[in-house]
């Protein structure tokens, strides 16, 4: 593990991101590195798509959290 400089203006989305999200902001900040890391490996994949792979690898069923806006 180490440490990652961001400014302060992303530091304060990231903040306000986690607090909505119900995450940590360090799991909030791990979730964007990981989808982002996802977005550049698979550029014609949509966003959602991507969202539900993860959590079907997790073993959950994206169509039963629809409603969350995922």
């Amino acid at each position: 593990m180490g440490i990652v400089n961001i400014d302060d203006e992303l530091h304060d989305q990231l903040r306000k991101a986690s607090a909505v999200a119900c995450r940590s902001i360090n799991a909030q900040a791990a979730f964007w590195i990981k989808m982002g890391m996802l977005c550049e490996m698979n550029p014609t994949v949509p966003f959602n798509d991507l969202v539900a792979r993860e959590l079907q690898a997790a073993g959950v069923d994206p169509h039963a959290v629809s409603g969350t806006g995922l």
